[in-house]
């Protein structure tokens, strides 16, 4: 690709950026009042980092946003700190009738009330 069309496309993910960008500000505004009148449910991601950010994660799934949740941070500091989010998590599901799956290594999937994870069924194991 010549420096011309770079240019040009490197122009054009500014543009596009800079209108996401502001319209994140008005998104950020007005969530809570979209929240109230249509049922929006978000998608977000947060980094665990101590045991406090569990707490933002229920309050996240109770109000009905599926978040993803990146234990590797927590992870580097205490196993058993992991261990204890995750079955924090684990026992919130449960409560409010969520689910709850890994992704990958690093990350955990949580999700709110009427909202399932589709997993694939279970292979019998050659011969067995």
């Amino acid at each position: 690709m010549d420096v011309g069309k770079l240019a040009s496309l490197g122009k054009a993910f500014g543009r596009i950026f800079r209108r996401e960008k502001e319209s994140k500000l008005v998104e950020e505004k007005t969530s809570e009042d979209l929240r109230a009148t249509h049922n929006v449910v978000y998608l977000k991601a947060l980094p665990l980092r101590s045991l406090a950010d569990v707490e933002v994660v229920k309050r996240e799934v109770k109000s009905g946003n599926i978040m993803i949740v990146k234990v590797s941070p927590l992870a580097r500091k205490s196993i058993e700190d992991v261990k204890k989010a995750v079955n924090e998590l684990c026992e919130l599901t449960e409560e409010v009738g969520g689910d709850i799956a890994r992704l990958g290594e690093e990350r955990v999937v949580v999700c709110p009330s009427g909202i399932k994870i589709w997993r694939e069924p279970q292979r019998s194991p050659v011969g067995g």
